[in-house]
C-alpha cells in the first residue's frame, strides 16, 4: 500500500509538515487581526493569494524593486517550481498568508507595479486566480457559498448549486497515491464552467461560455 505522502509547504526551502511544531509556531506568525470575523479573513486571504499569484507574472528584476520580504520572495520561487497541482495550491496558500504581513504603503506599490504592466491585462490575471480559489473553497465548504453571495449578491444560487453539485459529483478528490504521483486533477464540463461563471462574476462581465480556461 502506497504510504500516504505527508502534506506541508515550504518556507526558506525548509518543508514544513502540518501539525508540527514547526507548522503551528510559523501560523501563529501569521494569524489575522484581532477582531477581524472568519469571513473578513478568508476573503482577505482570497483577494492577496491573488495578488500574489500575479506577483508570479514579474521578472525578478521587477520584484526586487518592490522590496518584498526575502520570506515572501521565496516562497515565491518556490511556488514556480512546484508542477503537482496540489503541492502549488497548499504554496499558493503559504504565498497568501505572507502577503497578509504586507504593509498597506507595500501592497500599494505592489498594485501599482501589476497595473503599470497593463490594467485590463492584470485585473484579468486576477479575476483568472480569484475564480480559482473560490471554484476550490466551493468545491470544498458548503459555507463557503454564503460568503461568495455577500460579496456577489447578484449571483444565480440555484445555477451555482447545481454546478457545485455536479462538479463535486464528476470530480472526486485525488487518491494518496495518485497525489504522491503527481496525477492531475480530474476536469469536468460543470468544473469548467464553474470557473467560467465565477470568473465572469469577478470581472462584472457576460459569462463567456466559450472559454474554457480550466
Amino acid at each position: 500500500m502506497p504510504r500516504k505522502p505527508t502534506r506541508g509547504y515550504y518556507v526558506k526551502g525548509q518543508f514544513i509538515a502540518e501539525g508540527s511544531e514547526l507548522d503551528e509556531q510559523f501560523k501563529s506568525e501569521l494569524r489575522g487581526t484581532p477582531g477581524q470575523s472568519k469571513t473578513d479573513l478568508k476573503r482577505e486571504s482570497t483577494e492577496l493569494q491573488a495578488l500574489g499569484a500575479a506577483l508570479l507574472t514579474l521578472s525578478a528584476d521587477r520584484l526586487d524593486g518592490l522590496q518584498l520580504p526575502e520570506r515572501l520572495l521565496e516562497a515565491l520561487a518556490e511556488a514556480r517550481r512546484i508542477t503537482a497541482h496540489e503541492g502549488r495550491r497548499r504554496q499558493m496558500q503559504l504565498v497568501g498568508k505572507l502577503m497578509r504581513k504586507l504593509d498597506q504603503d507595500t501592497l500599494t506599490k505592489v498594485r501599482e507595479s501589476l497595473a503599470s504592466d497593463g490594467a485590463g491585462h492584470q485585473q484579468e490575471v486576477l479575476a483568472l486566480h480569484q475564480a480559482e480559489q473560490w471554484r476550490e473553497r466551493l468545491l470544498a465548504d458548503d459555507e463557503v457559498l454564503s460568503a461568495w453571495l455577500d460579496e456577489y449578491p447578484g449571483s444565480d444560487i440555484q445555477h451555482l448549486r447545481t454546478l457545485i453539485r455536479q462538479a463535486r459529483k464528476d470530480n472526486p478528490p485525488l487518491t494518496a497515491a495518485e497525489v504522491s504521483q503527481g496525477a492531475a486533477p480530474r476536469r469536468s464540463r460543470a468544473y469548467r464552467e464553474l470557473f467560467q461563471v465565477l470568473r465572469a462574476q469577478v470581472l462584472g462581465t457576460p459569462q463567456d461560455t466559450n472559454d474554457d480556461h480550466e
